[in-house]
């Protein structure tokens, strides 16, 4: 639980304002026999949550009279702050609103109902607590941040709106007690390390502070099938009756940084972290780690950097920004000196913990003053270029809840597994896994010939801007298919032996779903004329309609895209009319194409107009076919056969023997 020793970093000390009770109050509980205030408060103090509230809800059942309201109130807020702690926040919010109705003058009271009512989820009642607070405190930024993670729940359940983890209480690790902080052991991923107070660990004692038994530290491994074995106790020194857990290892698998919390009658409990060496299977005893001479400070949760030379913790030492504070030190024998605070971009007056290192620059972490959705929230932050500046951001849901969400460990890409209290009413943790499917961003289609044939052997390339470089041949019907990343610019390039290469430019979209996008490619034969789609001129004359730009722009990337080839830009007219005109007219037509071209920077000598009049009449291809069933391929619509035709087929004929065709003549052309 988030406030066993090992998880809450224990004796982190609320700060709870002295209240003048009524003398007579005090002296009805004084002569009381049973339960004493001054009990509860030590218990209070040394951070005995779980002892302490039962001290004081005796205590609070007892004061009946009018003239015991003030005390009533008081035990009210002490009882929510145990509550609180212990991460049972129905429980809290319950006795906070009866401080509250008790008067209890501490304004503060309504801060931590608004973060109870929070953490259960109950977003509108608690933006009234927060704002009940500001009413007293206007400019409390903690305050505000509350507001701001309730209204960011509120409009992601309205909108429905959550990442696309995918998030799976992991069953075979966890108890019917707490379960948390997971760890991998090394780099092979195929252990995990965690902390559990379950029914079988080691001290027998239950802990004053949460009621379970005390933290040991379990791990579980793989079988030869790859899956999961069930959890067993850590072998070696390292389990005792004090609470053990919260791991962490260096990059070889063969030390061990943990938080260990002691206590003994004479003294409050103390949070340190010890380490241990791994031989074999089991672990040696564990030593002190030292930080800091600082022996009133707490500090635990270590985290070792992916190089091994760095220890993050989180640690209320002085120097700190407020509540617990993510902290650093070298490790190895130059550590003197080294120790520094991760700065206000990471660390809030709230408290920041459980931190996890996954690069130099790319820190996870759980924080509840961090704008959130309730409890502890787990939170990205990453190293801008220069190195002095985080930017930090919030999981989101489904990885974040109304509870506490903390303690990350990543295996396989967006893998891992992290700790939660969710929807657990008695504030148990538990481990969760979490995954982050690839999108599913595709790019297919097909490369055909200009009768709409797949071209064999056609080979594509895509090369993207993040230096992405992929290549597939196309299957024999001429389909192809790429896999793709989102944001992405990409150029495209179809070719194949016998035909021009073609060219195409797009930019994937960057929304965060699965996207597939079509692009087909026609390629141009080297060996046969080819059409040019689109052609228009004005009625008997050689001048280019604007509608004929389209296609005329596409000819100039082809050029472009081949700038090899040579080629014959030709002109075909109709059957009517005299020879003599129509090649005329051809050569114009064919002349007026080339100057556009040459307009648009392709050169000179790589183009030779020529009009062909009537004299070409065209042959019938598959494509032409299947747009006019009615000429079967291979005929040729030669001025006899169009005589035989209706007059409405006689049209379609001439139609396509009114056509614009390029040849190539050579590839071999230097520029």
């Amino acid at each position: 639980m988030k406030n066993a020793n090992t998880r809450r970093l224990t004796k982190w000390r609320d700060i709870i304002k002295p209240i003048l009770l009524a003398a007579t109050a005090v002296i009805i509980l004084g002569a009381c026999k049973g339960p004493k205030l001054s009990v509860a408060n030590e218990q209070l103090a040394r951070g005995e949550f779980f002892e302490a509230s039962k001290t004081y809800r005796k205590l609070y059942s007892k004061l009946t009279k009018k003239e015991e309201r003030p005390l009533r109130g008081e035990i009210a807020y002490k009882m929510a702050t145990c509550y609180r702690r212990m991460n049972q926040a129905a429980r809290a919010s319950a006795a906070y609103q009866n401080a509250i109705r008790y008067n209890y003058p501490d304004s503060t009271a309504f801060f931590w109902l608004g973060r109870s009512l929070q953490a259960e989820g109950k977003y509108g009642p608690a933006i009234q607590a927060y704002n009940q607070y500001l009413d007293w405190k206007p400019g409390n930024v903690q305050a505000r941040k509350g507001i701001l993670g309730c209204q960011m729940a509120l409009e992601a359940r309205r909108s429905k709106k959550r990442t696309r983890y995918v998030v799976k209480e992991a069953k075979l690790f966890n108890s019917r007690r707490a379960d948390y902080a997971p760890m991998y052991l090394d780099k092979s991923l195929d252990q995990i390390y965690f902390t559990t107070s379950n029914e079988k660990v080691t001290g027998e004692n239950h802990s004053e502070i949460t009621g379970m038994k005390k933290g040991d530290i379990w791990y579980t491994k793989k079988n030869e099938r790859g899956e999961w074995e069930r959890p067993e106790p850590a072998g070696g020194d390292l389990n005792t009756a004090d609470d053990e857990g919260i791991m962490s290892f260096t990059p070889d698998g063969q030390t061990m940084y943990f938080t260990k919390a002691r206590r003994s009658p004479t003294s409050d409990t103390s949070v340190e972290i010890y380490t241990s060496r791994r031989s074999d299977a089991t672990w040696s005893t564990p030593q002190k780690f030292e930080i800091t001479p600082d022996t009133l400070s707490a500090v635990g949760h270590p985290a070792v950097s992916p190089d091994g030379k760095w220890l993050y913790f989180a640690s209320d030492m002085p120097g700190g920004y407020g509540g617990k504070d993510i902290w650093r030190i070298r490790l190895g024998d130059d550590r003197l000196g080294t120790l520094e605070n991760l700065g206000n971009d990471i660390n809030t007056a709230g408290d920041e913990m459980f931190p996890y290192v996954r690069t130099d620059s790319l820190l996870y972490f759980a924080s509840d003053g961090h704008q959130g959705f309730g409890g502890l929230d787990l939170h990205r932050a990453w190293l801008n270029s220069t190195g002095d500046r985080w930017s930090v951001e919030n999981m989101g849901q489904p990885m974040n809840s109304p509870g506490d969400d903390f303690g990350i460990t990543f295996g396989q890409g967006e893998s891992g597994f992290f700790s939660s209290n969710r929807g657990d009413g008695r504030g148990y943790d538990h481990i969760y896994s979490f995954e982050l499917p690839e999108l599913k961003v595709t790019i297919s289609g097909w490369v055909l010939d200009k009768d709409d044939e797949p071209v064999p052997n056609a080979i594509i390339r895509i090369v993207g801007n993040d230096g992405s470089n992929q290549k597939e041949v196309a299957r024999d019907d001429g389909t192809f298919s790429f896999n793709l990343q989102r944001g992405v610019h990409y150029v495209m390039l179809a070719g194949a032996p016998g035909y021009l290469n073609q060219k195409q430019e797009f930019v994937s979209d960057s929304a965060e779903e699965d996207a597939e996008y079509g692009v087909d490619f026609i390629l141009a034969s080297i060996n046969k004329p080819q059409v040019v789609e689109n052609i228009f001129y004005d009625f008997d004359k050689a001048t280019l309609r604007p509608e004929s730009k389209e296609a005329l722009d596409e000819m100039v990337q082809l050029l472009n895209d081949n700038p090899h080839v040579t080629i014959e830009m030709s002109s075909h007219t109709d059957r009517k009319g005299s020879e003599e005109y129509n090649m005329g007219l051809s050569d114009r037509r064919a002349q007026s194409v080339v100057d556009y071209l040459i307009a648009a920077g392709i050169a000179k000598d790589r183009m030779k107009p020529q009009g062909y009049g009537k004299t070409r009449p065209k042959v019938v291809t598959k494509r032409i076919n299947s747009q006019y069933p009615q000429f079967p391929e291979g005929t040729v619509l030669t001025e006899d056969f169009i005589a035989t035709l209706s007059e409405e087929d006689q049209e379609a004929a001439d139609q396509i023997n009114r056509r614009t065709e390029f040849q190539v003549v050579s590839t071999n052309y230097e520029f």
